[in-house]
């Protein structure tokens, strides 16, 4: 609650927001041109449905049509945003934990390079184990359309519910300047993780109300403020965990 956490969360919403697009953009890529995967594209546009409802996610899918060859544009402007989103989360954990000394922008690029390579590679992990899956659903479904989607979506959360909470493990265990101990975070990165995919039934239930407001407020921007208010409201959360974690048995800081 303090003003600070609200300051981190709008910086690192704001660089979600930037990053949004180059990410998905750089994952289809891969997966159209590199793997020539069909059901791995299929597997993304599955996730983008479970994330965004409705209107937004067929907004999201007509604005991610690729042509040509992988994205270098996509993929530098990605690494340089998704840069934004480790450096003031890595300020808010020191702050959490009472580490006085932020690393040199040099080394914070570093760190935040090797996360995003980690983190990017998991989110791909949770898409090719769907799209492994898709032809054993397809024949098991059969005809049963609705059967075939529901089995999708679930082979889908098997896979990215773990790996999304493993992916909180590795930045509240590596990302603040100082050594954390695995197992004071390893609790805290589950529930995290599960309130987060809490977080998405509570859009889904808020999606209608929620986009009539925005249009009225936001008009043709309200699709990218809806992305901005709940990685704001996502990125509180992953910092009350931390806050949380650093406070259970507290160590003393300068160890």
């Amino acid at each position: 609650m303090e003003t600070e956490a609200h300051v981190y969360a709008l910086a690192i919403s704001a660089s979600v927001l930037l990053s949004f697009f180059p990410f998905c953009n750089v994952m289809l890529s891969f997966c159209r041109n590199v793997l020539h995967w069909r059901a791995a594209e299929d597997a993304i546009y599955l996730a983008l449905n479970d994330y965004f409802p409705g209107e937004m996610a067929a907004f999201v899918k007509r604005n991610l049509v690729l042509k040509g060859d992988l994205h270098l544009f996509s993929m530098l402007l990605l690494l340089f945003t998704a840069n934004g989103i480790f450096e003031p989360l890595e300020v808010a954990l020191n702050r959490t934990w009472g580490v006085a000394t932020n690393r040199s922008y040099l080394r914070n690029q570093l760190v935040s390079l090797g996360m995003i390579f980690a983190c990017g590679a998991l989110a791909l992990l949770s898409v090719l184990f769907t799209a492994m899956n898709r032809g054993w659903v397809t024949s098991v479904a059969g005809s049963f359309h609705g059967a075939g989607n529901w089995l999708n979506l679930l082979f889908f959360k098997l896979a990215a519910v773990p790996l999304s909470i493993l992916s909180l493990f590795l930045i509240y265990w590596l990302l603040p300047n100082r050594k954390v101990p695995p197992a004071r975070v390893a609790a805290v990165a589950v529930y995290v993780g599960l309130v987060l995919e809490g977080m998405k039934y509570i859009n889904l239930a808020l999606a209608p109300w929620l986009a009539a407001k925005l249009e009225h407020e936001y008009f043709i921007f309200r699709h990218s403020v809806t992305i901005l208010i709940w990685s704001f409201l996502g990125a509180l959360v992953v910092l009350a965990g931390a806050e949380w974690t650093a406070r259970e048995g507290a160590i003393d800081p300068l160890s």
